[in-house]
Formats: C-alpha cells, sequence, structure tokens
C-alpha cells in the first residue's frame, strides 16, 4: 500500500489557476531543461520519438528539440491548461499512470515533476518499461537542500508560537535515495548528481509569493488545515530575514536540482566483470605491498 503524500487534485487546480503566468516563475524548469538538452547534445545518437513527462508549458520539450537528437516530442501532463502552451503533439496523463505500449519510446525526459510522485518508484518502473531497449531517461528533480531555509524558519516560529510545527515545506529526497530508486526500477547505468545554488529575494515574502506562483505551494496530505497566523507569518519572516541575510540586504534561498539519468537494459550494454576475473592485481598498479586479510599492515609497534 503507497502512502498518499501529495493532495494531487489540489496541485491540479493551483497549476490551472498559475498557467497564464508561468513563464514569469519557470526560471528552475528553464535551468532544467538547459541542461537536460546540454547532457543530450552529448550523446551521438538520436532519438527518433521522446516523451516530455510531466511537460508543465513545453519549457523541457523545446530545449530537447533545439538540441538537433530529437525528432519527434510528446508532451505529457495532467494539466490541461499548462498542456495547450505545448507546441508538440500532447496527452494528458500523470507521471504515475503511463499510457504507452512496452518498448515505444526512444527516450523519456522529466523537469521537476517526478519529485511530486505518490508512488516515485513505481514511476521510474513505468518509464523503463515503456522505453525501448537502450533507451535513455534523463529527468531533473528537486533536492533535499531546495528551501531548507524556509523549512527552518517555519518550524522554529510555529515551535514558539504554537507550540508545535506542521510540514509547511514538501520534504524532498536527497541524491542517495534517487541513485538507489533508479537502480530499484532496473535502468542500467544509472547517474544521478546535483546542481545546488542560491537565489536571492527583496524580501521572504517575495519568496513565498514565486513559489505561489509556481503553482507549488503546500500540497501535503497531512499539511495543516487551518489558516496560518499573521503573528505566526511575520515571525517566520522575522527569523528567515535574521538568518539568511545577504551583505546586501536581501534574502538567500537554496536550490537543488538532482539530475538522473539511466537506460532500459540491452545486450550491448557494459556489463560489471564477474569477482575474481581480475587479470591485474591493484598492489602491483598502486605499487603497494599486498597482506592478506587479517594480516597486520607493516610492523609492529611498540606499546
Amino acid at each position: 500500500m503507497i502512502d498518499t503524500l501529495f493532495d494531487k487534485r489540489l496541485l491540479a487546480r493551483r497549476m490551472a489557476r498559475c498557467a497564464q503566468g508561468i513563464g514569469e516563475h519557470d526560471f528552475l524548469l528553464r535551468r532544467a531543461g538547459d541542461d537536460i538538452a546540454e547532457r543530450l547534445g552529448a550523446i551521438s545518437r538520436d532519438f527518433p520519438l521522446a516523451l516530455d513527462l510531466g511537460a508543465h508549458h513545453g519549457v523541457v520539450g523545446r530545449a530537447i528539440s533545439q538540441s538537433g537528437r530529437v525528432r519527434e516530442t510528446v508532451c505529457a501532463d495532467p494539466c490541461m491548461a499548462l498542456l495547450r502552451r505545448c507546441a508538440d503533439l500532447r496527452v494528458a496523463c500523470d507521471a504515475e499512470f503511463l499510457p504507452f505500449a512496452r518498448a515505444s519510446l526512444d527516450l523519456v525526459v522529466s523537469g521537476l515533476d517526478l519529485h511530486l510522485a505518490n508512488d516515485l518508484p513505481g514511476a521510474l518502473v513505468q518509464i523503463c518499461r515503456v522505453l525501448k531497449p537502450d533507451g535513455l531517461f534523463l529527468a531533473a528533480v528537486l533536492g533535499g537542500q531546495t528551501l531548507r531555509e524556509l523549512r527552518d524558519a517555519f518550524m522554529t516560529a510555529e515551535s514558539e508560537l504554537e507550540g508545535g510545527a506542521s510540514p509547511r515545506v514538501i520534504p524532498f529526497a536527497d541524491i542517495r535515495d534517487y541513485g538507489a530508486l533508479l537502480q530499484r526500477a532496473g535502468f542500467a547505468l544509472p547517474v544521478a548528481d546535483s546542481d545546488k545554488f542560491e537565489v536571492t529575494y527583496a524580501t521572504p515574502f517575495d519568496l513565498m509569493h514565486e513559489i505561489r506562483s509556481m503553482g507549488a505551494a503546500n500540497m501535503l496530505v497531512a499539511r495543516a488545515r487551518k489558516p496560518l497566523r499573521r503573528a505566526t507569518l511575520l515571525r517566520a519572516a522575522e527569523i528567515y530575514a535574521d538568518r539568511f541575510s545577504t551583505d546586501t540586504g536581501r534574502v538567500s534561498a537554496t536550490f537543488e536540482i538532482i539530475h538522473l539519468s539511466g537506460w532500459a537494459p540491452h545486450e550491448s550494454q557494459p556489463k560489471p566483470l564477474a569477482p575474481g576475473s581480475a587479470r591485474a592485481r591493484l598492489a602491483d598498479a598502486l605499487g603497494a605491498k599486498e597482506y592478506k586479510t587479517g594480516e597486520p599492515a607493516g610492523p609492529k609497534k611498540r606499546p
């Protein structure tokens, strides 16, 4: 039984409301799209049919199309208001319920969507299934350091004024978790790496406004249902400004984008050697003396 972490209906309503002005608040998505396109361009092969999963308003799809490696792109997103802004073929679907045939796609990319999956392991298994053998998966997700300052400020303010803290910033997995999930889903040659950076805002309220304009405000099922008290909000902003101000008087917010890549298994891919099959000794390569297990490494020292 998969725990439902995110309220997907609430998320869909918020994304629909912010769809018209999303282009003014998509800097994270553009950064992720540019990086995905750059990684794709470094691979010396073409991908005739690609899927942009969680397409938003087509930023990542346009980026991979401009890479010269993709012939045709299908954009998939559950929000019709966003999907209408995509220029490619469009399919309304959620990343956790893919309507594509097994081994039908050469490439799947996803920009800042999969960290909101309630069943991420299941979604990754489906992605691996719809890829052709030796098909490629590239994704960008938000990592555990994202908005750590805002999380800290709210937890401290609520502990002071409310006698306890409720989740105000959604949790994000760390890079080790994502790497393990790629392996568990069956991807070959899985890789996960992190891009962590800071963005400054005039005030904490400007940061909160941008988060709402991205459609990314708190959509946890376990979120507090009563309105946040004004005193608590002001105290959180005060703590934020006190702890995380820059030399110029602005406030800093951390974002971490974790990039994932993996290949659908194929017999042509390199495989690890069997244990004991090495033809050379590591000790010889390092110019060091080899000791057996349990044997002291060097002469004993006097007590």
